[in-house]
């Protein structure tokens, strides 16, 4: 898998440089996900995100009842997983594939790395962090009004 065209795609890492971006893309390791297989489940402590290369993800939340309800699709040059690594909580939800997937990982020591070798590129991360995060708030709370 060629993961710079990939990852110079990605929200995640606008704003970058290309020297950044190498740096960053060494850092990735690429992860294969079979349709239906859990990238990681609710609840689980999260060390790392991911950006998706190929293929379509599922972002599952139980309901009271504890039946699955899908609350969003993330197909290529998404990233998802970011939250748990910005508050160090648990994984507010599930993620599984929808189809075969090729995915990017960066975990949390990854992140640690590329800060201490790029400190302008990894406030960028950041900031693109924050810009998606605000974008899907923004759609939940259509959402929820659309409810009431």
């Amino acid at each position: 898998m060629d993961k710079l065209p990939i990852l110079s795609r990605s929200p995640l890492f606008e704003m970058l440089s290309n020297q950044e971006l190498e740096y960053v893309t060494d850092l990735t390791r690429p992860k294969r996900f079979s349709s239906g297989q859990v990238v990681f489940e609710e609840g689980e402590l999260g060390d790392s995100l991911y950006v998706i290369a190929l293929g379509e993800v599922e972002v599952v939340r139980k309901d009271a009842g504890g039946a699955l309800k899908v609350i969003a699709v993330l197909g290529p040059n998404a990233f998802f997983g970011e939250m748990s690594l910005i508050d160090k909580e648990y994984r507010s939800a599930s993620v599984r594939a929808r189809t075969d997937c090729e995915l990017l990982q960066l975990t949390a020591e990854n992140l640690t790395t590329f800060r201490k070798q790029h400190r302008d590129g990894f406030t960028f991360v950041v900031i693109n962090i924050a810009r998606v995060l605000s974008s899907r708030l923004r759609e939940a709370n259509t959402r929820l009004a659309a409810r009431i």
